[in-house]
């Protein structure tokens, strides 16, 4: 368990106490507006499918007609990062994309590894989407670690927990891997899981399961990073309310990518969708228990904004070490499209990290 008295953990914590602080307080300021400057909620579409833009087939599975574009891996020496593909489980179609730092190859200290699930909603997106592996291969060289990338299952075709299985699977598989990478140059002592968006949802639900099982066939584990995690509930919050028509993740979409999601016939208070729900907080104290550290990170325009902090406020009350990171203004995913924001996020991920050694 890490010490409490260092005092680059106390400036570390102090920093980050000030940054949630001052969220707070525009927060709160936020919700004491009238109702003028609320937005008003437009009626959602009725077909999930059609909102998502998403066509439904007959063998229940569905055609996504507007594929991002991805981009391949890359062991080129020039390269800053270099990465490479390597599978998982064939049968199921998952596989990690691994990211190294260049220069790490002739250091004599190994690196932390970032295990990294990408955002999408569970239903979009992949390990090889262009935003994500940018995102990847900057974050692997300022944050200066191996970044293992991991292919779930998508939903509605593998609906969940299909890609908390493909996690916890992916972890296994690290920690049995013979490739010279993840051999040779990670320190297994000090691995974080990290996600973006559905991506969050994902490593918290990992996590949780790999912190019920004390499972010794999987790295480690020192934290998770939760990257404004994807978490709904049935009953909307002040900040859903207020940016309801959100662009870029107003309620419509929100509900429907859960509808497609979740298990058929459960509500949003189900315990995969919403932590603070029926037995949500007493699965928090596996987290205390094993003593991880949580980095919760969220912006003021990101409607989902209300549930992370609740969650950060809640794994407080539950004694989990956690700190929250929260800005005023943006919105939900701006680091897969601002590469300056990226940058800053990267910098608060990697003084995460050297905190906790």
């Amino acid at each position: 368990m890490m010490s409490l008295f260092s005092f680059s953990h106390y400036k570390f914590l102090w920093r980050c106490s000030i940054a949630f602080a001052f969220f707070l307080t525009l927060f709160f300021i936020a919700n004491s507006l009238t109702l003028q400057a609320q937005s008003t909620s437009t009626p959602c579409n009725k077909d999930p499918y059609k909102q998502l833009n998403l066509i439904l087939n007959q063998n229940g599975t569905v055609t996504r007609p507007d594929k991002p574009p991805d981009s391949p891996p890359a062991e080129d020496p020039t390269l800053l990062v270099l990465s490479k593909d390597l599978s998982i489980n064939r049968s199921k179609g998952t596989w990690a994309r691994l990211y190294l730092p260049r220069a790490a190859q002739h250091q004599r200290s190994k690196l932390p590894l970032v295990v990294f699930f990408h955002g999408g909603g569970f239903i979009f997106l992949s390990a090889g989407s262009t935003i994500f592996h940018e995102f990847c291969f900057n974050m692997a060289n300022d944050v200066v670690a191996v970044v293992a990338s991991v292919e779930y299952r998508l939903a509605p075709e593998h609906r969940l927990p299909a890609a908390y299985d493909d996690a916890v699977e992916a972890l296994q598989w690290i920690k049995a891997s013979q490739d010279d990478w993840l051999k040779n140059l990670v320190d297994y002592s000090n691995v974080f899981l990290m996600g973006s968006s559905a991506g969050g949802n994902i490593a918290y639900n990992a996590g949780l399961r790999a912190a019920a099982a004390a499972d010794y066939q999987i790295p480690k584990i020192k934290g998770l990073i939760l990257v404004q995690p994807f978490f709904s509930g049935t009953r909307r919050t002040g900040s859903e309310r207020r940016l309801a028509n959100e662009p870029h993740l107003g309620h419509c979409f929100n509900d429907a990518m859960w509808e497609l999601s979740l298990p058929v016939g459960v509500d949003r208070d189900h315990e995969y969708c919403n932590p603070t729900a029926r037995k949500g907080p007493a699965r928090l104290e596996l987290i205390e228990k094993v003593g991880w550290w949580v980095l919760v990170t969220g912006c003021g325009g990101d409607p989902l904004v209300d549930r992370q902090v609740q969650l950060v406020k809640l794994m407080k009350k539950k004694g989990v070490k956690v700190v929250g990171h929260f800005t005023p203004g943006d919105y939900h995913g701006i680091q897969d499209s601002d590469p300056l924001k990226a940058k800053v996020l990267y910098g608060v991920i990697k003084t995460f990290i050297s905190a906790l050694n």
